[in-house]
């Protein structure tokens, strides 16, 4: 297995730069075959039937920039609204979005928080160790204070819950499930030390060890998969669960970095077509010596093979090979086939898995036709006033199926000509039901 790291200088200042609004913008939509999957046009090239939609396009970027200010003088909820201005219906469905608390944008916690689970007490295990990350922005002596309340909160929080969060654990997973709360007790007892020996250095690399004990246990609560596929779309290529792929990149052109391993977490439980269809495709080897095709600031992109077919042209049928839009809903049990959020009018409705995290992995599509997705991926950079955690343009509209891990802040150093040297997934294959690829031999 790759080794995950990679070599580079400080992260640049484009890194910490907004692209401009237009930019932004043409990532999101700029003609006929945009959704990500077509980047190089702007507005001017549109085709005359869709020159209009550029027209309504300036008046909700007036509105938005009125609708932003007010929201800063008044304090009002950031701000949903969305950018397609194809669709029909309200410039500004609503001006306040409902959050409670900061938006949560580590990857590995919109993970956990992901899973289809229901309890209590292994998240109030879990949240003060999160909430570790918060207390080390604060400076000095006083960081490590806050910490240690984190440490003994999460203690208390798991010798109280232990039976509870047992209980909950798939019978067949009984045994490790015990092992790993084992783990974890010890684990919160060697933070205490490193806590009371006032080494900082060492708080977070113990906080990411237990949180993945956490996550282990927690993953060891769902017992099968959770819910039934839609008919249509039963027999493709589906993950019923969780995989990991470690994407290595070649990197050119720039001498503080050759090479980079990403490690990529799929996450079939809400997402079970569109991961599905992504492993299915890495274990044909499809993106393998694949460049990177669009690396503005703002996503990275590849997946459109040569030759122009704009996706996987699967070999059986000799046609591209097409997925639904798949969204899953906060409080949903089921996705969200083939609509937009926007479409059906759930303009406050939260993603289970949203554009929060750095690196956050969706689908490209045609901008006009949902059920268009392919091969094309894209990973985003930014979070800007168009993409604010918890409440953006991109929620709802595209299909997030999970989230670089390891790794992620290098993609900002990726540039268009990087190579794909290879992806390869290195657990949870045997959640890929339905598998369409044939490995020789």
């Amino acid at each position: 297995m790759a080794t995950l790291s990679c070599h580079s200088s400080p992260p640049s200042a484009f890194r910490r730069t907004l692209p401009a609004f237009s930019a932004k913008f043409n990532c999101v939509g700029s003609n006929r075959r945009v959704g990500f999957r077509s980047f190089s046009a702007k507005f001017s090239q549109l085709s005359d039937e869709h020159k209009w939609k550029s027209d309504l396009f300036r008046i909700k970027e007036h509105t938005v920039s009125v609708a932003l200010a007010i929201g800063l003088l008044l304090g009002s909820p950031s701000l949903d609204w969305v950018a397609n201005a194809a669709i029909s219906g309200p410039v500004l469905p609503h001006l306040s979005v409902l959050i409670s608390g900061p938006p949560i944008k580590d990857p590995g916690a919109l993970l956990r928080y992901a899973l289809p689970i229901n309890n209590k007490a292994i998240r109030e295990v879990q949240k003060p160790l999160e909430d570790i990350s918060e207390s080390l922005k604060v400076a000095g002596v006083k960081a490590l204070d806050s910490v240690e309340r984190n440490v003994r909160q999460a203690s208390r929080a798991l010798n109280q819950g232990k039976d509870l969060i047992l209980s909950d654990v798939a019978e067949s997973k009984k045994e490790e499930g015990k092992d790993l709360l084992g783990k974890l007790a010890v684990g919160m007892d060697e933070l205490q030390k490193i806590v009371e020996e006032r080494n900082r250095d060492a708080v977070a690399p113990k906080q990411k060890e237990l949180l993945q004990y956490v996550g282990s246990v927690e993953e060891d609560m769902v017992d099968g998969f959770p819910y039934e596929v839609p008919e249509e779309y039963k027999n493709m290529p589906l993950l019923k669960g969780r995989a990991s792929v470690d994407m290595k990149v070649k990197v050119k052109d720039n001498p503080n970095l050759e090479n980079c391993v990403f490690r990529i977490v799929l996450d079939g439980y809400n997402a079970p077509v569109t991961a599905g269809n992504f492993v299915d495709l890495v274990e044909r080897h499809f993106y393998d010596g694949m460049e990177i095709q669009r690396a503005d600031g703002f996503v990275v992109q590849t997946g459109d093979p040569d030759g122009p077919a704009e996706g996987f042209i699967d070999p059986s049928t000799e046609k591209i090979r097409t997925i639904p839009l798949e969204i899953m809903v906060d409080g949903d049990k089921t996705p969200v086939y083939g609509e937009t959020l926007e479409e059906l009018g759930r303009y406050k409705s939260q993603t289970k898995l949203p554009f929060n995290a750095f690196g956050t992995m969706a689908m490209a599509r045609e901008e006009f036709e949902n059920n268009s997705a392919s091969s094309q991926v894209f990973w985003l950079l930014k979070e800007s006033e168009l993409t604010p955690s918890n409440a953006n343009i991109l929620d709802g509209r595209y299909a997030v199926f999970g989230y670089v891990t390891e790794n992620e802040d290098f993609l900002a150093d990726l540039k268009v000509g990087d190579v794909i040297e290879s992806m390869e997934v290195v657990s949870g294959i045997d959640n890929l039901v339905n598998p369409s690829y044939k490995i020789a031999g």
